[in-house]
């Protein structure tokens, strides 16, 4: 379905900045639990939607900023073809405006790259009202700025993304899950061995005692690093990785304060007690924990990494605190980019 809606958000960006109010930017709404609680008026974007360009050769797509993750993949699968950030969905209607805005990865991340490595272009509309256009379709060298992959993560803080070119990578043709039991402390070894070495990891997750490793790539070279690492192959392998990446596994359920701690992969076993899933070769832990925020921030700080509150009390802070240069520097780009604070106003930190 395609629905070219740009006039009329345009239109409404510049009627809100006449009468000096603010926006809430909104798409399916599956993504609403990231970062803080947003007032303003709604600019829907769920409806403008629709693949604009889709060059499979090329391995290049072009949407509009409600098309659904679905209706993408969809289209990739038909020439096996992905995205190779392995994005979750948290709900059948995600979009992909909404999954670029909030900078967001699955677990082929560590191995593949993050979301903003494969955003190529970007068009959207600025806090002037203004239709911007960056970047293309084609990767390539630029100078200053990439500004399509600043907006990757703003959580709408920038501008109103209307639609996102994308590098896309072929599906690899042979996929191998290995499960070993042993200790986070040996998990945590075992996935930064891996990661110095020639295999084809694509995925890796420890919970509840046992280290998962996802293989990927020809046959032959997942075949070959099997006999290297070890481990039984897991059956129900594609229902797993897609329950750790949706967050329906049984580690997240029943928390009631849940925290996304990225640190160096190598880092030993946090001091902090709960329970624990790790990712990424170690670099992103999940963690379920009753202690205190600022305890949490601490320990993550002092480990090279930081800490972000997913669920808990809607009181605190989503998101580790920025060091007060980083935040000078982060208000001069909203300042840029928005000048009247009208776009998702506190979502990312209360002081933008």
């Amino acid at each position: 379905m395609q629905t070219d809606r740009t006039q009329q958000l345009q239109e409404q960006v510049l009627d809100v900045l006449a009468r000096d109010v603010s926006l809430h930017i909104t798409g399916s709404g599956s993504k609403a639990f990231l970062g803080r609680a947003v007032e303003g008026e709604l600019l829907d974007v769920a409806t403008h939607r629709g693949i604009v360009h889709y060059q499979p050769t090329e391995l290049v797509i072009t949407a509009r900023a409600g098309t659904t993750l679905r209706e993408i993949e969809a289209a990739l699968e038909e020439h096996k073809q992905i995205l190779a950030f392995e994005p979750p969905h948290f709900g059948d209607a995600a979009t992909l405006g909404g999954t670029l805005a909030c900078g967001i990865s699955g677990p082929r991340r560590a191995y593949a790259g993050a979301a903003r490595d494969f955003v190529l272009g970007m068009k959207l509309i600025n806090g002037r009202g203004e239709l911007l256009h960056f970047g293309g379709e084609v990767m390539k060298n630029v100078a200053g700025y990439d500004v399509s992959r600043l907006m990757t993560g703003a959580m709408g803080t920038l501008g109103v993304i209307l639609e996102v070119s994308l590098k896309v990578l072929p599906r690899p043709s042979y996929e191998l899950t290995l499960a070993h039991a042993c200790t986070a402390a040996a998990a945590i070894t075992r996935m930064n061995q891996w990661a110095g070495r020639p295999l084809p990891v694509s995925a890796t997750c420890f919970v509840d005692g046992v280290l998962y490793v996802r293989l990927s790539g020809a046959a032959s070279a997942v075949e070959s690093a099997h006999r290297q690492i070890g481990g039984e192959i897991v059956d129900d392998a594609a229902d797993f990785w897609e329950r750790v990446r949706e967050q329906r596994h049984a580690f997240f359920a029943a928390a009631k304060s849940l925290w996304r701690i990225s640190v160096p992969p190598a880092t030993p076993s946090l001091t902090l007690a709960g329970d624990y899933l790790l990712e990424w070769g170690g670099a992103l832990r999940w963690l379920k924990t009753e202690i205190d925020v600022a305890t949490v921030r601490q320990v993550a700080q002092q480990a090279g990494g930081h800490a972000s509150l997913l669920r808990g009390d809607a009181s605190d802070e989503r998101f580790h605190p920025l060091a007060p240069a980083l935040l000078a520097v982060q208000q001069r780009v909203k300042q840029a980019f928005d000048p009247k604070g009208i776009f998702n106003r506190g979502r990312l930190y209360a002081e933008l």
